[in-house]
């Protein structure tokens, strides 16, 4: 690996402020201590900040030289509403709230990059350090880009990155076009005619017609999408009824739908929503659809993303670099940012757990799992990957 000294000598430091971020977690839009802690840091090395962009957003201002050229970095800040099961010194210290995806992490590499930025300034043209809340669920991103983002801080590209479990810690993974799928969610109640269990006849059966629903729903992934046109319907909630003997009025049907391109989504929704209706009429109830479309796919920029391989790879050689990684049907709202701007986001390796200190959970050190820990050994790597992105796309 070719790191940058001055972040490996600043490791300590770094370490010592993601700890006290995953210490004290806070949740979509209420990352105001985060928030502080982040601008208090800027403010001390000379970086100009403007804040309140998405309510608790930051942006730090790097210039050096007489370009006009300017990039965006992107880290989030917010956490997940779990309850921590680790028990290390630097355990959540707020219950029922947890850095379990990284952000900390995220966070503190971005400042890592910072600090070396203002002090060496090794490049010609500004970086805008976006320090984005409410990835979690709250479209953080688009929020930021509806105060103005983009037009109070103009850049030709932005890039995000996120530490991935499973990866070899400090590897890279990488790709051109669609890399994360797009996120939605729907809920479906069939409004029937309740009824003695004994007596069906009398009633309309909500329960079987959400059976019906359930399995014709299905058949749009395996016989109406295109086999080669990734998409992912799951039904993760069923509720009706209370009692052994009755038959309900209304049984409701909750889950998600993922997609890589828009154009399969909106055949998804459409025929959930044509069947849905049908199905539902033909038993005599009725049914009300909602579907909500919440993250669009995340689709990196061919340039960008060769680019950032490149980069990478002069940071931790060719050999640790995926630049065809598998993509996943999870979801990020960096997907706004690069549908706004061209760009490329980036998964850095967070390894299989072996990291964790005594006190971790019994748990796998997963995304979103009660015994997760980002792994400190990434701090100066993910520093030194924004640094020589900056350094070779603003070139001195």
């Amino acid at each position: 690996m070719k790191l940058v000294e001055p972040i490996l000598a600043f490791q300590q430091e770094l370490q010592l402020i993601r700890r006290d971020l995953h210490a004290h977690p806070e949740l979509s839009y209420e990352e105001n201590r985060t928030a502080d802690v982040v601008a208090a840091r800027l403010t001390e090395w000379g970086i100009p900040i403007v804040r309140g962009l998405g309510v608790t957003g930051v942006v730090g201002i790097v210039k050096n030289g007489t370009s006009s050229r300017a990039i965006g970095l992107r880290a989030d800040m917010d956490a997940l509403p779990v309850q921590e099961l680790n028990q290390f010194d630097h355990a959540s210290r707020h219950a029922g709230k947890m850095h379990a995806c990284g952000h900390d992490g995220h966070t503190a590499m971005l400042l890592g990059a910072a600090h070396h930025l203002a002090q060496h300034r090794n490049f010609d043209g500004t970086v805008y350090l976006i320090f984005q809340p409410a990835e979690e669920g709250g479209a953080g991103a688009r929020r930021m880009i509806e105060d103005g983002l983009f037009e109070k801080f103009p850049m030709e590209a932005v890039y995000g990155m996120h530490n991935w479990p499973g990866m070899p810690a400090g590897s890279f993974g990488v790709r051109s076009g669609p890399m994360m799928a797009s996120s939605n969610e729907f809920r479906v109640v069939i409004k029937g005619k309740g009824s003695h269990a004994a007596q069906p006849h009398r009633g309309i059966d909500p329960i079987m017609i959400a059976v019906q629903l359930a399995q014709a729903w299905q058949t749009i992934i395996s016989r109406e999408r295109n086999p080669l046109d990734t998409a992912v319907l799951s039904i993760t909630q069923i509720h009706s009824g209370s009692a052994t003997n009755v038959i309900p009025d209304e049984a409701e049907l909750v889950g998600t739908v993922r997609t890589f391109t828009t154009g399969v989504l909106d055949l998804v929704e459409t025929r959930m929503r044509e069947i849905a209706q049908h199905t539902v009429a033909a038993y005599n109830a009725k049914v009300q659809f909602d579907f909500k479309r919440n993250y669009p796919p995340l689709i990196n920029h061919e340039k960008e993303a060769a680019f950032a391989a490149e980069v990478a790879k002069a940071v931790v050689g060719a050999d640790r670099v995926d630049g065809n990684v598998e993509p996943t049907m999870g979801a990020e709202d960096f997907a706004f940012m690069l549908q706004a701007k061209p760009g490329c986001y980036v998964f850095i390796g967070n390894g299989e757990g072996d990291h964790r200190a005594g006190g971790h959970g019994l748990g796998p050190c997963q995304l979103h799992n009660a015994s997760y820990d980002f792994n400190d050994n990434l701090l100066p790597i993910g520093a030194s990957y924004w640094v020589k992105l900056v350094e070779t796309a603003l070139p001195a």
